[in-house]
């Protein structure tokens, strides 16, 4: 992997919808390929996809204060 893949725009806007498998198939093809590419958006789609994870742990009684 590289630290930029040159002319590629970074990912990191759509990241999120990524995540939750909310792109059309070209988008996520694109995020994808670029993540291949990118450390840097990898390591963001990382940190999305983990905190993803997290939410989905939540019970309705756990966000009552």
């Amino acid at each position: 992997m590289s630290a930029d893949p040159g002319d590629d725009p970074h990912v990191r806007p759509l990241l999120g919808a990524y995540v939750l498998d909310a792109l059309n198939p070209e988008e996520t093809c694109r995020v994808a390929r670029h993540l291949r590419g990118c450390d840097g958006c990898t390591r963001d789609y990382v940190e999305v996809a983990e905190a993803s994870a997290l939410l989905a742990l939540l019970q309705a009684e756990d966000l009552r204060e």
